[in-house]
């Protein structure tokens, strides 16, 4: 059962994350089309910490604040201009990815192989949407945008979930998150 102070404990976290999004998202290396960035390292995170429905929001409030204009995504861009370049399937995703994410962390009852399985399906998912718009907008191949949009990111990525996981796990049980739905 959750209380409202284990409620409250999630969404004020839910909030300092978007913020942290909003912080380390600019913060980009332009390695060609799509930069690396931080931004899905902290909704892995995000999502490790709050599951689902916490995750979920605090990553679709960077990306609403993101929309509205302020300069959260890579590059400090923001803006229905950032949605509509190459990686705004990425950034779109990136709601897919907490919810997808969240939903096995949230089943997961603190099994490592779960919560790395939910997080890896979500990054597959936010690659699906990443990919299959740079294909539409760029009218490239399949093949070329995943040498652009994929390959380059996997090793990163697969670092950052292990960083996610394993952090989120040590700060999950200190700060109250365990029981918020």
């Amino acid at each position: 059962m959750t209380t409202n102070k284990t409620k409250l404990n999630s969404m004020v976290i839910a909030a300092m994350l978007a913020a942290v999004m909003c912080i380390l998202g600019p913060i980009s290396l332009p390695i060609g089309p799509v930069p690396i960035s931080l931004t899905n390292m902290v909704i892995f995170f995000t999502v490790t910490l709050l599951g689902c429905k916490y995750g979920t929001i605090s990553t679709a409030i960077y990306v609403l604040i993101g929309i509205a204009g302020l300069p959260v995504f890579s590059g400090y861009s923001g803006g229905m201009a950032k949605l509509m370049g190459p990686t705004g399937g990425f950034i779109v995703g990136f709601i897919l990815l907490a919810f997808v994410s969240g939903f096995f962390i949230d089943l997961a009852k603190g099994k490592k192989s779960v919560i790395i399985f939910g997080l890896v399906l979500g990054a597959a998912i936010d690659y699906v949407c990443g990919t299959a718009w740079f294909v539409f907008l760029t009218k490239s191949s399949v093949l070329h945008a995943l040498a652009i949009c994929v390959f380059p990111f996997l090793i990163g990525d697969a670092i950052k979930i292990f960083i996610a996981v394993y952090a989120g796990e040590m700060l999950k049980a200190r700060i109250g998150t365990e029981k918020a739905a």
